[in-house]
């Protein structure tokens, strides 16, 4: 008899309200609802300056139905620590600590205070969702920010540097977990977080936010372009754990099988061309994106052959 793999459960509560600040289309909105519907209402956030802190709502009213703690662009990490080790104190060893923040929060202001937590095996989930820019505070580049975008900062060229891999600088501190995701592929999301809950220590997972104010595309797009991202390998889904006393690295989603029938790769044409911060990309540039792209995605299929023992 063949078997049926079910989707994971979706709670029907909602812990991010309506009524939220975010922009239509607005794929960090959708990661969040996802999110705090796999962690459920045992969770207390953290939150540095960045989109969310906008998304959550003015006070006196917030959007998010959980404790949230607005702290300084630069200290996601190092609050999430603190509350950790208070909760440790206090032997509540059932609320999980998640520090929320956006790519310019942990690729470059946040980034020694993550190192930090890692390297000490703080007691948290750290989640990056990643809209390759500062997009809270004028479209500027950012670690993240892909080679050829245009970003307020990048304007007439693009960006000419290819982007910081931080999911596997986070993986080379030998934390617990560590994986990749998007809001495109939800049920992906949702298991990876509830895996990410199973490990003690620092737990890191990167998210994929299409931005459509940011990217320039329309709204309605949001999750054609974040699933085109995992088609073409731009953004492949995988985690990193250790199970057994050994690490494990694995491929997931379409990533997955694309590695095993690599004729299902698709070239990015299709990708940037739906987003507005790539025109005038020359054929030039556009090549030599495509071949940092395939170099990114032959290692990692590489890798995870070589943890398969294959």
């Amino acid at each position: 008899m063949r078997s049926v793999r079910m989707a994971p459960e979706v709670p029907r509560e909602e812990l991010l309200l309506p009524g939220h600040a975010a922009c239509a289309g607005c794929a960090a909105s959708l990661a969040l609802r996802l999110t705090l519907k796999a962690l459920g209402r045992r969770t207390i956030m953290v939150v540095p300056a960045c989109c969310t802190s906008i998304i959550q709502g003015p006070f006196p009213r917030t959007a998010v139905a959980v404790p949230l703690m607005n702290i300084m662009f630069e200290a996601a990490a190092a609050c999430a620590s603190g509350i950790a080790a208070g909760l440790e104190v206090k032997g509540l060893k059932d609320i999980t600590v998640l520090a929320w923040a956006g790519d310019g929060g942990t690729y470059d202001i946040g980034i020694q205070a993550l190192s930090g937590a890692a390297e000490r095996g703080d007691n948290i989930l750290y989640i990056c969702y990643n809209n390759e820019a500062y997009m809270n505070t004028g479209i500027q580049r950012s670690g993240a920010t892909p080679y050829g975008a245009r970003t307020t900062t990048t304007p007439i060229l693009g960006k000419r540097e290819h982007k910081k891999n931080m999911p596997m600088i986070m993986a080379a501190h030998g934390i617990p977990y560590v994986a990749t995701a998007t809001p495109a592929y939800p049920h992906d999301l949702m298991r990876k977080v509830r895996k990410a809950l199973e490990f003690r220590g620092t737990k890191y997972i990167e998210v994929l936010c299409p931005c459509p104010p940011g990217w320039r595309f329309p709204s309605e797009k949001t999750m054609e372009i974040g699933r085109l991202a995992v088609k073409t390998c731009t953004f492949p889904l995988w985690e990193c754990y250790w199970e057994g006393g050994r690490r494990v690295f694995r491929l997931t989603g379409p990533s997955k099988l694309i590695a095993e029938v690599p004729e299902l790769k698709l070239p990015i044409e299709p990708y940037l061309a739906l987003q507005g911060r790539f025109a005038g990309m020359t054929e030039e540039d556009i090549r030599a994106l495509q071949e940092w792209v395939d170099a990114s995605w032959r290692a990692l299929v590489e890798m995870a052959r070589g943890f398969d023992g294959g």
